[in-house]
């Protein structure tokens, strides 16, 4: 993630653009328009020193000498997230109503604030969704918020077992009859929803360590070029 990076260390060094542009494989001028609030895209910063990449004694070399050149760490790997606002990528944003009338047909217990929240949505979309005046409605069809990839099983697990906390019993044989009715079921549901999240999980994690490795092979073999030069 080679942008997060320099917007993080664009925003939190004093290192020069040089600097910032070499190490995470940038042009000058990208690293620039980041400075400059420029860049066609905003990115969240991913701080280098915590994912392993960097140090802080190397950030404070290169800050104390502008041609000094930042040495990777190791391979970034791990992609991690300080605590904020969740984000959905790009290309999954599109999804977002479909998750939302997902859990509005299949959990109505939970509330526009907790499916605010799981999603990463307004209550005014909700609200659109719920009542069908939403401007895409006709495209819109009801999927696991899971599967779609906008979040994770445990956190809509926790949703809804907010959600009924919340709720508390009405009837004691409704309460009774429903877990006998969908156990088979559910079981069945939560058990293929794993398997799915699991190797979702998988190819990610293997795309990210096959992009590292090749970054770092293209940045030792550079170093050793220029060594050898």
């Amino acid at each position: 993630m080679p942008h997060a990076t320099a917007s993080w260390l664009v925003d939190n060094t004093a290192l020069s653009f040089d600097q910032i542009a070499e190490f995470c494989g940038l042009h000058i001028l990208e690293v620039q328009a980041m400075a400059d609030d420029l860049a066609s895209s905003k990115y969240t910063g991913r701080d280098p020193v915590h994912s392993g990449e960097l140090t802080h004694d190397e950030i404070e070399k290169g800050q104390a000498d502008p041609n000094y050149r930042l040495k990777m760490h190791r391979a970034p790997v791990d992609v991690s997230r300080t605590k904020g606002p969740r984000y959905t990528p790009v290309s999954k944003r599109q999804d977002k109503p479909d998750g939302i009338a997902w859990i509005i047909r299949n959990h109505p217990e939970i509330s526009d604030a907790q499916i605010g929240k799981l999603i990463g949505t307004t209550r005014n979309t909700i609200n659109a969704i719920r009542d069908r005046s939403h401007w895409n409605i006709q495209n819109i069809q009801a999927k696991d918020p899971v599967t779609l990839g906008l979040c994770s099983q445990r956190e809509l697990d926790a949703a809804v077992a907010k959600a009924a906390k919340r709720a508390g019993p009405s009837e004691e044989g409704e309460e009774q009859a429903v877990p006998d009715q969908r156990d088979e079921k559910e079981k069945l549901i939560e058990e293929l929803r794993a398997e799915r999240e699991a190797a979702a999980k998988a190819a990610v994690e293997a795309a990210q360590e096959a992009e590292a490795e090749a970054w770092l092979e293209a940045k030792r073999a550079a170093e050793a070029g220029e060594s050898n030069g």
